[in-house]
């Protein structure tokens, strides 16, 4: 089970998988996002993989809000700062991962695969390896198949990539990267701002990739 959200990240974790040998089904999380062309991308990628199985779920955040990507509140385009920026949404990731893992149990997948990465992003809270460890844990407690003994892997396989790292991964392993969106802020038909910290950040990646 791949969290699949058009980004190259994902893209890639998508990759990996199936270089595993896994068959792959791929999660789309329609969450309210202000950038839908992620989700247009992401079915462009499910399809460029060949993969079959790949389900759009939506969970509107909007009514939780308290982000740039949920809410009336601009995207930054000042660079990268200490803090945590607006574009941090509450709770995303362990919202997407208990999803992912329902939707696991009943497909009978072996393994949740999420692109995150504790590297070059933005300083967000659910993309740290303390994170994805304790969602390790609660995924043996909190299933079927872990209480019976076959507890799912969760699987961050870029956690400790550099963007570059990943962008040649991504490369070797023959992903569409020109099909995925990392734009916090896309322009009509899901054309990349070029100032947001994604931009920025994937900008240089493949550059000096």
């Amino acid at each position: 089970m791949v969290l699949l959200s058009g980004g190259l990240d994902s893209a890639t974790c998508a990759g990996m998988a199936l270089e595993r040998g896994y068959r792959v089904a791929a999660l789309t999380i329609d969450y309210g996002q202000r950038h839908r062309a992620e989700l247009d991308a992401a079915q462009a990628v499910a399809r460029a993989l060949e993969i079959s199985d790949h389900r759009v779920v939506t969970v509107d955040l909007r009514a939780i809000g308290g982000s740039a990507l949920t809410a009336d509140i601009g995207v930054p385009k000042t660079g990268l700062t200490e803090e945590i920026p607006v574009t941090y949404v509450p709770a995303r990731n362990t919202v997407f991962l208990a999803l992912a893992l329902g939707l696991a149990e009943v497909v009978g997948a072996e393994a949740v695969f999420l692109g995150v990465n504790a590297v070059d992003y933005s300083g967000y809270p659910d993309c740290r390896p303390e994170f994805v460890a304790a969602f390790q844990a609660l995924a043996r407690l909190a299933t079927k198949s872990g209480v019976e003994g076959r507890p799912l892997e969760v699987a961050a396989p870029l956690l400790h990539l550099s963007k570059v790292e990943i962008v040649r991964e991504a490369r070797r392993l023959g992903v569409p990267v020109e099909l995925t969106v990392s734009c916090y802020d896309p322009g009509p038909g899901g054309a990349p701002c070029g100032s947001c910290d994604a931009c920025r950040i994937r900008d240089r990646a493949l550059t000096d990739a």
